[in-house]
């Protein structure tokens, strides 16, 4: 019985540990991005984005276990126009040397030309060119359209998003997964050790308003 019990509890760790973060996330739509789209001339208030207050990260899987990580350097903007999401714009900049994870050869590896590359590609960014409300979730539910560049690769992308406009600050929530494929970056991992296509991409971005 003690043996049988010892197998069962094994052998539910290591079926946790290959299981893929992606597939219980929304996954992004992409298709190529409209080079056309450009940042708008700011109409609404303007509220900036940090790490002071905010936070980008992902969660990257292989087939024996995941890593987690994010961006220590990034900065944005909020155009809140008319304190209404649909109407306004949301900019982003990331310094992609300034990504961090779970363990410290990942870290190095990961600015290396197998994955972003960052001494040739410094940074990522990210333009809005639509917001929608999704009335199927519900109230501060939205879908967002932009266009994403990484390691040189442009391309638009949708994604869900909970939006909140308070008087004291807006914020942003999401978890998505994107294919790193789509972005250039396809090294495959070792092969009995296979990296999964799909990254968890996590937001949470808190922009102060002025008083």
């Amino acid at each position: 019985m003690l043996k049988i019990s010892s197998f069962v509890l094994l052998s539910a760790l290591f079926l946790a540990a290959c299981a893929n973060p992606a597939d219980d996330k929304a996954k992004a739509v992409t298709s190529d991005a409209n080079s056309q789209k450009t940042v708008k001339q700011s109409k609404g208030e303007s509220l900036s984005v940090t790490s002071d207050t905010s936070k980008v990260e992902f969660t990257g899987s292989k087939v024996t276990g995941k890593h987690d990580g994010g961006f220590k350097e990034f900065v944005g903007n909020i155009d809140l126009v008319n304190n209404n999401p649909e109407q306004s714009q949301v900019t982003f900049d990331i310094a992609m040397n300034s990504v961090y994870t779970d363990a410290d050869g990942l870290t190095k590896h990961l600015q290396t030309g197998d994955f972003f590359e960052t001494e040739k590609f410094p940074n990522a960014s990210f333009i809005s060119t639509k917001i929608v409300p999704d009335a199927t979730k519900g109230a501060n539910n939205y879908t967002v359209t932009g266009d994403l560049e990484m390691r040189g690769q442009k391309k638009s992308i949708v994604f869900p998003a909970v939006i909140t406009v308070n008087p004291n600050e807006v914020t942003v929530n999401s978890e998505f997964a994107i294919n790193r494929k789509d972005f250039g970056i396809v090294y495959a991992g070792k092969a009995d050790d296979l990296i999964r296509d799909e990254v968890v991409i996590k937001l949470n971005l808190r922009s102060p308003r002025r008083s």
